[in-house]
């Protein structure tokens, strides 16, 4: 587990999503991977999913991306933050995560995007930055 002494010189995102090396996941990690150098002097990023950590570390290697990933395979976390939700694709009903992302700052959550567009993603971060 991280320190939260070391997080508290910038705010954090907590960005949640559905699975690893999907093509919206991917987008939106690219996204911040593209933008990297505007955000990391002001955000400390972290992206969770329920994928292993095996997976994440394909994921990080395969499209370089320069943050962690957490591994949340008993979505602890996401239940937590509210974002294991019931989801609906074809008629089929399903628990997943809902692509949420949170800013908090100081230990408080001070800006939530729900059902986030990959493509969107870091410019919606950039802007509230």
């Amino acid at each position: 587990m991280v320190n939260p002494v070391l997080l508290s010189d910038r705010p954090v995102l907590l960005y949640f999503y559905p699975k690893d090396a999907t093509p919206g996941c991917t987008t939106q990690a690219c996204g911040l991977r593209d933008t990297w150098d505007k955000l990391a002097a002001r955000v400390h990023v972290f992206g969770i999913s329920p994928d292993s950590i095996k997976s994440h570390e394909k994921f990080i290697l395969k499209q370089a991306l320069p943050f962690a990933l957490i591994s949340d395979e008993d979505h602890a976390i996401a239940e937590s933050y509210g974002v294991w939700v019931e989801k609906n694709m074809y008629g089929r009903k399903y628990m997943g995560v809902e692509r949420t992302s949170f800013l908090i700052n100081q230990g408080t959550i001070v800006q939530v995007w729900s059902k986030v567009k990959p493509a969107e993603h870091a410019d919606l971060i950039l802007n509230a930055l």
